[in-house]
C-alpha cells in the first residue's frame, strides 16, 4: 500500500523565545517604573521620556519578532541591541552626574539583558559573547570607571548569556540527534511493513508457482524453478536488505522536523474502533473453526489489521508446513487489559531449532509477519509446538493505545 508522509516538529527553544517575550514586557515596565519613581532627580527627563517612550513602542511593536528564530532576524538584533547601547549611554546626559557615579541604574535597565539573550538563543555562545561585550563596553563608558558593581553587572550578564548560548547549541545538537534517531527509528519500521506485506502476498505466490510448476512439469516446471530463483533473491533482501536512509532532519525556526511514512489513508486516530470478529470471520472455514465472544471485540482500525494479518499468517504456515487437510482452531478472548487470539492446529508440530533455521534462510514469516505486528502494537507473540501434537501460536494485543480511544496521543508520540 502507497505511504504518505507525515511531519512531525520538536523544539526545546520555543519555550525560550515565549519566556524572552515575557521577560522584555516586564523589563519595560520595570524600567519606566524605576525612572516614574525618581524622575524629579534627573537632569534632563524630558529625554529620559521620549528613550521611555520609544522603548514601550519598540518592545510592543516587536513581541512578534521574538517569538520563534526564523523571526528574529539578525537585523532586529542589530537594532535591538543599538536602542539597549543608545539608553546606557544617554543615562549620563539625562540622569544626574552624582546618581550615575554612586551606581544608579542606567535608562534600560535589566531590558539591556534582553537585548542580548535574543543573540543568546538565535546564535548561540558565540552571538551572546559579542553581544554582551558591547554592552560591557557601553557600561564602562557610561560609568567612566570601573567601578565594582560595574564590573559585577557585566561579569554577571556576559557569564549568563554565554552559558544560556551554550545549552541552547547543546540542546539543538541533541534535537537533530532525536530527530535523526526517530527517522531511522520509522524507516526500519516501514522496511519491516512492507516486508510483512511481501511475505504475505508475493513471496507466498512465488512458491505455490514453484510447487505447482514442479508438479505440472515441462515447461511449467521451469517456469516454477525461475519463481523459485526470484523467491530466494527476494526473500534475501527482504531480510538483509539496508534501511532506507532517512531524510535529513531539518533544524528550521519551529525546531527539529521528522518525516515518516505511514499507510496511506491512515489518519493520526485511524478512524474510530471496529470489531475484530469481523476481521477474522472470513478465515473460518471447512478445516478452520473459530469461536469468538458473543459481544463485539474493538481494536483500533490499524491494531485490528494487524492482528487478522497476523492471524492469517500462522493459518497460511498451517496449511504449508501442516497440509491441507490439517484442521486449526482460532479462539478470541476479550480480556479486560488485553484482547489475546490464539491459533492452533493439528499439524505434525514444529522440530525444536527449525524456527531459528528457517530465520538464517531468509524465512521470515513468524519473525516478521506474526512477531513483527505484535510487537508494534506493544503485544506478544508466543508460540508452543511438540512433535506429533501441533502448533499453538497466542497472540496478545494490549487494549491501551490499540482500542481506538488514544491512537493519536500514540502516534504523536512516535
Amino acid at each position: 500500500m502507497p505511504g504518505r508522509e507525515r511531519v512531525m516538529r520538536m523544539s526545546v527553544e520555543l519555550p525560550l523565545w515565549r519566556a524572552l517575550a515575557g521577560y522584555r514586557v516586564l523589563a519595560t515596565v520595570y524600567a519606566v517604573g524605576l525612572f516614574a519613581s525618581a524622575h524629579e532627580e534627573f537632569t534632563r527627563p524630558w529625554l529620559a521620556v521620549a528613550y521611555f517612550a520609544l522603548l514601550v513602542v519598540w518592545t510592543l511593536a516587536t513581541l512578534p519578532r521574538v517569538a520563534n528564530a526564523a523571526a528574529c532576524t539578525k537585523g532586529f538584533l542589530a537594532a535591538d541591541l543599538t536602542i539597549a547601547l543608545a539608553g546606557v549611554l544617554l543615562t549620563p546626559v539625562a540622569d544626574a552626574h552624582e546618581r550615575v557615579q554612586a551606581g544608579g541604574p542606567t535608562l534600560p535597565s535589566i531590558w539591556t539583558a534582553g537585548a542580548v539573550l535574543a543573540f543568546a538563543i538565535k546564535g548561540g555562545w558565540r552571538w551572546a559573547a559579542l553581544a554582551s561585550t558591547l554592552v560591557a563596553v557601553a557600561n564602562l563608558v557610561e560609568r567612566g570607571s570601573p567601578a565594582r558593581d560595574t564590573v559585577h553587572n557585566v561579569i554577571l550578564v556576559w557569564v549568563a548569556s554565554i552559558a544560556i548560548g551554550y545549552v541552547v547549541e547543546v540542546a539543538r545538537a541533541s534535537e537533530r540527534t532525536l530527530a535523526r534517531a526517530l527517522e531511522i527509528e520509522a524507516a526500519t519500521r516501514e522496511r519491516e511493513r512492507l516486508a510483512r506485506d511481501i511475505h504475505d502476498s508475493v513471496l507466498q505466490v512465488l512458491a505455490m508457482v514453484q510447487r505447482r510448476g514442479a508438479v505440472i512439469g515441462g515447461e511449467a516446471a521451469e517456469l516454477g524453478r525461475l519463481a523459485g530463483e526470484q523467491e530466494v533473491a527476494l526473500r534475501t533482501l527482504v531480510s538483509g536488505g539496508l534501511v532506507p536512509a532517512p531524510r535529513v532532519p531539518e533544524d528550521a525556526a519551529e525546531g527539529a522536523v521528522v518525516r515518516v511514512v505511514g499507510e496511506a489513508g491512515e489518519p493520526d486516530g485511524g478512524g474510530g474502533p471496529v470489531d475484530l470478529r469481523a476481521l477474522l470471520a472470513p478465515y473460518a472455514g471447512a478445516r478452520v473453526s473459530l469461536a469468538e465472544p458473543g459481544a463485539p471485540v474493538r481494536l483500533a482500525p490499524a491494531a485490528a489489521r494487524e492482528v487478522a494479518a497476523a492471524v492469517g499468517a500462522a493459518l497460511d504456515n498451517v496449511r504449508e508446513h501442516a497440509g491441507e487437510q490439517a484442521r486449526a482452531w482460532i479462539l478470541v478472548e476479550d480480556e479486560p487489559d488485553e484482547v489475546i487470539v490464539t491459533v492452533r492446529d493439528d499439524g505434525p508440530g514444529i522440530p525444536e531449532g527449525r524456527l531459528a533455521q528457517a530465520e538464517g534462510e531468509g524465512r521470515l514469516g513468524v519473525a516478521l509477519s506474526i512477531r513483527g505486528r505484535l510487537r508494534d502494537l506493544g503485544g506478544s507473540a508466543g508460540l508452543i509446538s511438540v512433535p506429533g501434537q501441533g502448533t499453538e501460536v497466542e497472540l496478545k494485543v494490549p487494549k491501551a493505545g490499540n482500542d481506538g480511544t488514544d491512537v493519536r496521543g500514540k502516534a504523536e508520540q512516535r
